[in-house]
């Protein structure tokens, strides 16, 4: 079984939308682009870095994967691995490519069939629609997530109400010169609770 590991840049509200760039995703009018750009450092960068380099698929929603056809086979020199990994990519609308090692699925099911083949670990980046049907089904194993210190106030979140209530252990965290907190999670079991002081 591999794992589904959701890598994401956020707001502290939550917002993972466009953070890379102006023009990444201006959809409903979002206008803050490139939200996380002056929080870029050499600390963060190599932890990113060092995501970028292992050996993993990737599965995306339509949206980021348009962004990502249209950018990445021509930057591969800074992604080293994007171009041979898989890219899986959730569609109902988009079904061909020219990007090598494309495959499109259409469905929950065929989700959960990737999930319990054999191979690399997959990665999920951006996509904010398709993390919340992970969420909501509870298909993910590891969070990734660089916590930016800011309040954006709009755009697609990284979480909705139609998450199931889980339990995360946090495996490893960071701080950044710039405020910026990388934290790891593992999937832990259920929620429990309790009276705090008793």
């Amino acid at each position: 079984m591999r794992k589904i590991i959701v890598l994401s840049f956020i707001s502290l509200d939550g917002v993972m939308q466009a953070p890379g760039g102006p023009e990444e995703d201006p959809s409903k009018g979002f206008k803050y682009g490139g939200w996380s750009a002056p929080y870029d450092d050499e600390v963060g960068g190599k932890v990113v870095q060092k995501e970028l380099e292992q050996p993993v698929d990737y599965l995306l929603g339509r949206k980021t994967f348009e962004i990502w056809e249209a950018y990445w086979p021509e930057h591969a020199e800074y992604w080293p691995g994007i171009n041979d990994g898989t890219k899986y990519v959730l569609s109902n609308t988009v079904t061909t490519s020219d990007w090598k090692n494309t495959v499109f699925i259409e469905s929950l099911e065929d989700i959960k069939k990737l999930k319990n083949s054999k191979g690399f670990d997959i990665q999920v980046w951006g996509s904010s629609k398709l993390i919340q049907l992970l969420l909501k089904n509870d298909l993910v194993d590891e969070l990734s997530l660089k916590i930016h210190p800011l309040i954006l106030g709009v755009g697609k979140k990284l979480f909705d109400d139609g998450s199931i209530p889980a339990a995360y252990t946090l495996t490893k965290s960071l701080v950044t010169p710039t405020g910026v907190i990388l934290a790891n999670y593992k999937r832990a079991g259920e929620v429990e609770t309790g009276t705090m002081g008793a």
